[in-house]
């Protein structure tokens, strides 16, 4: 009959690694809904611009103090945008990563270990 495999309990070892990887797909999938979600800030000039976005990076907000409002500092304004949002990509990124090691070591893998999909 089917040699070698010990009866079928090969066969049962296969459907436990396919459950496996289908709770692996529902949990990153769950990860992604929830990175969505996710707030992340960051900021330059001491907090005069602040960026918030999702997890995923995705700019959701924008916040100007208004004492930099000067047409003589125009590129200075600009810069300080441009490294709030920077900032807050960044710290967005760092999120994801922290989050998608916490869902590795749930599932007994190792933190740093690159989870495809994600």
């Amino acid at each position: 009959m089917l040699k070698g495999l010990g009866g079928l309990g090969g066969l049962g070892d296969m459907g436990k690694m396919m459950k496996a990887a289908q709770e692996m797909q529902q949990k990153m999938a769950d990860l992604q809904a929830e990175l969505d979600t996710l707030v992340v800030q960051g900021e330059s000039g001491a907090g005069l611009v602040k960026a918030t976005a999702n997890a995923k990076g995705v700019l959701t907000g924008l916040s100007i103090d208004p004492s930099i409002f000067n047409a003589d500092d125009k590129e200075v304004v600009e810069d300080l945008i441009l490294a709030a949002i920077k900032d807050v990509q960044s710290r967005a990124q760092d999120r994801a990563k922290d989050e998608m090691g916490k869902l590795a070591e749930s599932m007994g893998l190792p933190r740093d270990m690159n989870l495809p999909g994600l």
